[in-house]
């Protein structure tokens, strides 16, 4: 399956006190042409001031899908072992309306130990948050069937990791996208074990694009030679400067074959 590379950016909710300064940068985003416009499902800073300004994942998700009118939307990615599963359905097919179909449901297993400790979760350990993680995607993939009514469309579901004995089954048997976080070669090697993985669940691994942060310029194709199809860059408040983001969008555009035209 011939895919175009398309460009996505992450705005990071944090250090911005002001939301204006967010849905401001959605609007640049947008209008720059990047393809997806994601979020993180974290609830406090990663990075800079730990008790800076930090804003919540999925109620900024149903902002952009009124704010927006042609980007993908999403987090990149939920906290699996956040919400309850079938809420967490409910909640994808309602931003999923919301937007007209632009949602993209991003899910991983969770890690950063504070969320878990400050809210109340049962941080465990990263292998016992990947087993919770295999048992919530089949109740959320069940809920979108029951919900009333139907998502818009089937719902692409994003799955963040590279492990291979736990992750990757579970991008070949749910995932649409898989996020991975390596070089080229490791890139290239795990790519092949989810091949793998997708023969063992009777999938075709073409139905299942790759993304990868942006790597720059100089290693994007490369990667895009790996499989590769969707870069997202991380963008941090509060100045949200998208320069590097226009760069990656201009790339995208010098390096997608042209559309095919003529044709019925």
């Amino acid at each position: 399956m011939h895919r175009p590379v398309r460009i996505g950016v992450q705005l990071q909710p944090q250090q911005a006190p002001d939301y204006g300064l967010i849905r401001d940068a959605v609007l640049r985003s947008e209008d720059a042409g990047v393809d997806v416009v994601f979020n993180w499902d974290h609830f406090y800073p990663l990075y800079g001031d730990p008790d800076g300004a930090h804003f919540e994942c999925w109620t900024m998700l149903g902002a952009w899908a009124e704010q927006t009118e042609q980007v993908e939307i999403g987090a990149l990615v939920t906290g699996g072992g956040y919400r309850n599963p079938d809420l967490l359905a409910d909640m994808a097919r309602t931003v999923d309306h919301m937007s007209g179909g632009r949602l993209i449901l991003g899910i991983g297993a969770g890690w950063f130990e504070r969320d878990y400790d400050e809210y109340g979760y049962e941080f465990g350990t990263a292998g016992s948050r990947l087993n919770l993680l295999g048992e919530y995607l089949p109740r959320i993939t069940g809920r979108l069937k029951k919900l009333n009514p139907a998502p818009t469309r089937h719902i692409p579901i994003l799955i963040g990791g590279g492990g291979e004995k736990k992750t990757l089954p579970l991008v070949a048997e749910y995932g649409d996208i898989w996020h991975s976080f390596s070089d080229v070669d490791t890139h290239a090697r795990k790519a092949g074990i989810l091949a793998d993985r997708c023969a063992d669940k009777g999938r075709n691994p073409a139905d299942i694009a790759h993304s990868l942060s942006w790597p720059g310029i100089e290693d994007a194709s490369k990667f895009v030679d790996a499989g590769v199809t969707l870069f997202t860059v991380g963008v941090g408040g509060p100045e949200y400067d998208l320069t590097e983001l226009k760069q990656a969008i201009a790339w995208r555009d010098e390096n997608n074959p042209p559309p095919l035209s003529g044709l019925a």
